[in-house]
């Protein structure tokens, strides 16, 4: 975090990193990583990393993905290792092993529990 914020002030970039403006770009970055995937078959979104050209792609995508989303944290004053772990939790109550293994369902068609049979 101390090289990010460094790399920023060197640069004079804290005044554009504004909440708003971290958001956007974060958005932008994830959508250029999408584009390393459009048209791929599943087989070949599996496979993406073995191709140089497309794994490097997929390198400085994630990268540029988790950048702005560590600069926009520390804007923001939120510890991300926290804040995921809490996620995690609450995900675990509203996903519980046996009415969402093996299933994609969001929590909210899952049933609430004693509702829906429980999955080996």
């Amino acid at each position: 975090m101390n090289r990010l914020r460094a790399f920023v002030r060197e640069r004079d970039w804290e005044q554009f990193h504004t909440p708003k403006n971290l958001a956007m770009a974060l958005a932008a970055e994830a959508g250029e990583l999408l584009e390393v995937f459009q048209w791929l078959t599943e087989a070949e979104a599996a496979a993406v990393m073995e191709s140089g050209q497309k794994a490097a792609a997929v390198r400085e995508e994630v990268a540029d993905v988790f950048l702005y989303l560590l600069r926009l944290a520390d804007v923001l004053g939120v510890d991300l290792a926290e804040a995921a772990s809490a996620k995690l939790e609450r995900n675990a109550v509203k996903y519980p092993v046996a009415l969402s293994k093996g299933s994609a369902r969001k929590y909210t068609e899952l049933g609430a529990p004693g509702q829906v049979e429980a999955r080996d």
